[in-house]
């Protein structure tokens, strides 16, 4: 039977998922180095996927900033400055600093604060243990990304919530963007600790109707991954993470 127009489409979606999800795991493994030019005709080769699929793909990859789109057609993986990726995550923190403190201002749906509340608590739960292997280091990334999408939501602003998702879609902007180099020592892992700490402080902050300490916290916050990405430059914490080789130091 032939498929309907509909499956088509949907069939056509996930094969441009699988492509985007495939290419990027691509880039940041350094299987396709920055600067290093790509076309369709050559990935559709390589994924066995059909040309449509891979143009979806490849744009996709250029909103999120991995790539770039060439004036004579193609497109390039991206290479970023340091000051490109610092500038990412200090405009974040400022977006998110300016959320926090609206939600205090505003006020917060006791339902909201409550699922804050239980992602936090979440969160402790897994940091009892001294290390964090593969599977519980998975969970805290889900969760530590759970508790941002939380607070962007706390503002109420759905103006501030749209540009801190295009924010964290930035390359190695988002709350987690570093947060391996927190898992691979235990000096670097105390700064886990140190986040969470702060989690729950922005919290109390929000609930008390402190608008400017909530904010300053959440400004605060960002610094973490400031001295993560200075880590991961430096290779402090043994095997680099993914991704870092895009990233050129000033």
């Amino acid at each position: 039977m032939a498929a309907t127009g509909a499956e088509a489409v949907d069939a056509g979606g996930s094969q441009a998922v699988k492509a985007q999800l495939r290419l990027r795991e691509m880039v940041l493994a350094g299987e396709l180095p920055g600067g290093a030019r790509i076309a369709e005709v050559a990935v559709s080769e390589m994924l066995g996927v059909s040309r449509t699929p891979v143009r979806s793909a490849l744009m996709r990859l250029e909103q999120e900033g991995l790539l770039q789109a060439l004036p004579n057609g193609g497109y390039a993986v991206r290479i970023f400055s340091e000051r490109d990726v610092a500038d990412a995550i200090e405009l974040r923190g400022t977006l998110e600093g300016l959320s926090a403190r609206l939600a205090a201002e505003r006020g917060v749906a006791p339902v909201v604060m409550r699922e804050a509340r239980s992602c936090q608590k979440r969160i402790d739960e897994l940091l009892r243990d001294p290390a964090l292997d593969d599977a519980a280091f998975s969970k805290y990334v889900d969760f530590n990304e759970q508790f941002h999408r939380l607070l962007s939501e706390m503002s109420g602003s759905a103006v501030i919530a749209q540009q801190l998702e295009r924010t964290m879609n930035l390359p190695f902007a988002s709350p987690s963007g570093f947060v391996i180099m927190q898992a691979n020592s235990p000096a670097a892992r105390d700064m886990l600790l140190i986040a969470q700490d702060q989690h729950g402080q922005v919290l109390d902050a929000i609930e008390n109707r402190e608008g400017s300490r909530a904010e300053a916290l959440m400004r605060e916050h960002s610094r973490i991954a400031q001295r993560n990405l200075r880590d991961a430059l430096r290779g402090t914490h043994g095997e680099p993470m993914p991704g870092v080789q895009l990233i050129r130091r000033m």
